[in-house]
Order: structure tokens, then sequence, then C-alpha cells
């Protein structure tokens, strides 16, 4: 035999049994993460996601939702990109990349997620359909009470790993109607109130409110970052490309739908925003009340709420500079 031939099949042996101990410490190194999230956490994360709500709803009229009628074809497109597109992208991205079961299952949870709370503000520093904007996050808010559970539990168990993971976890849709109806729908509608009623002071009170609010919610996201800081940095290479890979196709799958159905440029950025910006700390809570924190999923949705702010912020300031140039010219 060849010196040759024997160097290739042993460099192939050992390659071999590398990427054998390097999957199998993969495995366990996913599966063995537990975020520290205590109870008092937990209600925390509550309290500021009602808040962060309460100080979005201040801006949602009831003719908000009368809007949507106006623009049925601006509409439709939103609500399909949100709730049908983007799943359904998410599932097909997890066939081609096979990731960890718990990191799929949080690609999954984020996808079934309603818009971003941020969202309205991007699509106003984008110049984009500030109407459109408002009115999709008011239904969005409303049909993510049916169609986060219905969308988790639908695509979860399409996918064997991910079904199997819902199946030892045995979670009730119901549960998690209720607690989205909770944490979204009552702040929905008292805000809402508070704008009908007291115009006013909603007008004066959203001003400072939903800042602060997103404000207090992005402090919560950053200490929890720092309670488990080195749980991040040992760990967050098993999913910073996946998020970064999963938001492009999210913000791109909005703008391409929008651009294929012959939208106006406003309305093409406000489908864009409204598709990638997700509610991932909806997510995070989901994920700490019915899944007691797994490890990839809780990673997943975290780095998520911190990524999707700034490709949404960068997106949002290129262009309203491009406009500001387009004006120049």
């Amino acid at each position: 035999m060849h010196k040759w031939e024997l160097f290739d099949k042993n460099l192939l042996i050992t390659n071999f049994a590398y990427l054998v101990l390097h999957l199998i410490f993969y495995v366990l190194e996913i599966d063995s993460i537990r975020i520290n999230f205590s109870q008092d956490a937990l209600w925390l994360l509550n309290l500021c996601l009602a808040i962060v709500m309460f100080g979005v709803a201040l801006d949602i009229k009831p003719g908000d939702f009368k809007n949507l009628i106006s623009n049925p074809k601006a509409t439709l497109l939103g609500i399909f990109s949100q709730f049908i597109l983007l799943p359904a992208l998410t599932f097909g991205l997890i066939l081609l990349i096979k990731p960890h079961p718990n990191i799929a299952l949080g690609m999954i949870m984020v996808a079934a997620c309603p818009g971003g709370n941020i969202s309205n503000f991007m699509t106003n520093l984008s110049k984009g359909n500030a109407a459109l904007s408002v009115s999709l996050t008011a239904f969005a808010t409303v049909a993510a009470i049916f169609m986060t559970p219905i969308n988790l539990q639908f695509w979860g168990s399409l996918y064997q790993p991910t079904r199997e993971i819902l199946q030892t976890v045995s979670i009730d849709p119901v549960q998690i109607f209720k607690t989205i109806a909770l944490i979204l729908g009552v702040p929905l509608l008292l805000g809402m109130w508070w704008r009908q009623y007291r115009p006013k002071i909603a007008q004066n009170m959203s001003k400072w409110l939903k800042p602060i609010s997103i404000l207090i919610f992005l402090g919560f996201i950053a200490a929890a970052f720092a309670i488990n800081f080195k749980i991040f940095l040992e760990t967050i290479h098993l999913v910073v490309f996946i998020v970064f890979i999963h938001n492009g196709v999210a913000l791109s799958s909005g703008y391409l739908l929008a651009r294929l159905f012959f939208l106006p440029t406003a309305d093409r950025k406000t489908l864009t925003i409204e598709t990638g910006i997700q509610n991932s700390g909806l997510g995070l809570l989901l994920i700490f009340t019915f899944f007691n924190g797994l490890g990839g999923m809780a990673l997943v949705a975290a780095w998520w709420g911190l990524w999707h702010i700034v490709s949404g912020l960068v997106l949002s300031f290129f262009w309203s500079r491009k406009q500001v140039l387009t004006v120049v010219s």
C-alpha cells in the first residue's frame, strides 16, 4: 500500500472522529444549558411586557382597525407575511440548516410571535406608512392571542425533533392562550380605553411612558444577560449566525412580498419592519413559563431581542437617509 494512501485514510479517520466528538459536545452543550431566571424575574418580565403593551396601546384608536379595511391589499399582505409566510419560511430554513431541536423550536417560537413593540417607531424613522404600522400592530396583537399558540403547535409538530420536545413538555395551548391574552390583550384594551375616553391624558402619557417602558424592558434584558454573562459568552456562537440569517429572511420576505404585489414604497418599508421585528420578549416569557427556560430556545429569543433592534435601526436609518439624499439631489 502506498504511504500516501495510508496517510489519507488515517487523516480521514481522525477528521471523522473529531467531527463526531464535536457533534456530541454540541448536543450536550445545548441540552445542558439552563438560563438563570427566578420566579421573581418572571413576574418582572410579565410586568415589563404589560407596561410596554399599555404604552403602545395609548397610540391605538378603534379607528385604526377600520383603517385596515381602507387599505385591504397592504393589510392582507401584512397579516399573511407575519402569521403565515414567516413561520413557513422559518420551517423551511430549519429543514435546510437542521439546527439543534432546542434552537429550532426557539426559531419557531420567535416566528410565531406578533410584531415587536418598537416596529411603529422604526416605521416612522424609515418614512414608512405609520398608519398601516399602527393598524397592523393592533390587529397582530389581538390575532397573536390565537395565532401564536396555533403556529407554535402546528409548525413545531411538523418537525420530528421539535415534536418530541413538545410531547415531552406537554404544553397546553389553552394555557398559552390565557397567558398571551393577559399580557397583551388586557393592556391593549386598557390603553385603547384610555386613549378613547382620556385622549389628552393618553397623548401626554404616551410621550414619556412608551419610550420609558421600552427602555425598562431593554434594561431588563440587559440585566438578564449580565446575570447569565458567562453562559452567554460560552454559547452565543451556537445561535448568533442562525439568528442573523433568520432575521435576514424575515426582513427580506416582508419586503419582497410587498414588492411582488406592487405596494407603494412606504408600504414596502412597513411590511419589511412589521415582519422582521418580532416580539421576542413575549417569546422569552412563554419559554420560561412553559419550557422551563430551555437553553437553546431562550438563547435564540434573547439574541433575537437584541439583534433585531440593531438590524431594524440600521435599515430604518438607511431608508431615512436615502430619502433625505433623494430630496436634496
